[in-house]
């Protein structure tokens, strides 16, 4: 093979290795699932972290194992919340939140499966998107303790409902789905969709993750983020 050969070989096999990880590079850019099965137990997803909002210290999330789980084995469990900073008011209106930035949505969907275990004030949790940090966000939760599935905003750690809806699900494993579009939301239970609206507080595109409110030990398996 002559050299010009060699040399036309290696640059088209260079354009093709380029063109190859713009795709995987696109593809990892609009979106990612994690199902919590490569990190170790007692730990977070790397690049996650936590934050409870008007309270002392953080909450514990964390990777454990879970037969009943979806999908595989292990899932992100909140598992002990922290106490409000009164104290004496005990969690009130502390929001646990458990989110990352390597995927920032703006517009897209947002699902994960969710199982609530326990607690006393409150119980359930559900998705937090568009997130500027942990007092910024929207979030749509279901809690079975009130039957009812809710969206709100955070502003400055203010939380304000957006809509409302009183729905009754069975113990055990439910998913939820988030589609946003421009200002407009909608929310789906087991495929069913409850709630839709328009908001303009949050329009920049901002984190993703998980959230439970109070004494609420929720699981979570299986979130899925795609960008438009």
């Amino acid at each position: 093979m002559s050299r010009t050969i060699r040399i036309a070989v290696t640059l088209f096999l260079m354009a093709a290795g380029l063109a190859v990880q713009a795709v995987a590079d696109a593809k990892e850019e609009k979106g990612m699932v994690w199902r919590f099965e490569k990190s170790a137990p007692g730990t977070l997803p790397p690049g996650w972290r936590a934050a409870a909002t008007n309270a002392k210290g953080r909450p514990l999330w964390r990777v454990v194992k879970e037969p009943s789980a979806p999908s595989a084995s292990q899932v992100l469990e909140m598992t002990r919340p922290v106490r409000s900073a009164r104290g004496v008011f005990g969690y009130g209106s502390v929001f646990n939140l458990c989110w990352t930035d390597r995927v920032r949505m703006e517009n897209g969907t947002l699902e994960v499966a969710f199982r609530a275990l326990s607690g006393e004030e409150d119980q359930g949790g559900g998705i937090a998107w568009r997130i500027a940090d942990a007092r910024n966000y929207y979030v749509a939760r279901y809690n079975p303790l009130e039957k009812n599935l809710r969206v709100y905003y955070l502003r400055d750690g203010r939380r304000v409902m957006l809509a409302g809806v009183h729905v009754a699900l069975p113990k055990g494993w439910h998913r939820m789905k988030i589609v946003q579009r421009g200002d407009r939301y909608e929310v789906y239970l087991d495929g069913k969709r409850m709630l839709a609206g328009e908001d303009r507080t949050h329009t920049r595109a901002g984190g993703v993750g998980l959230w439970t409110k109070a004494d609420a030990v929720t699981q979570f398996d299986d979130f899925e983020v795609v960008r438009w």
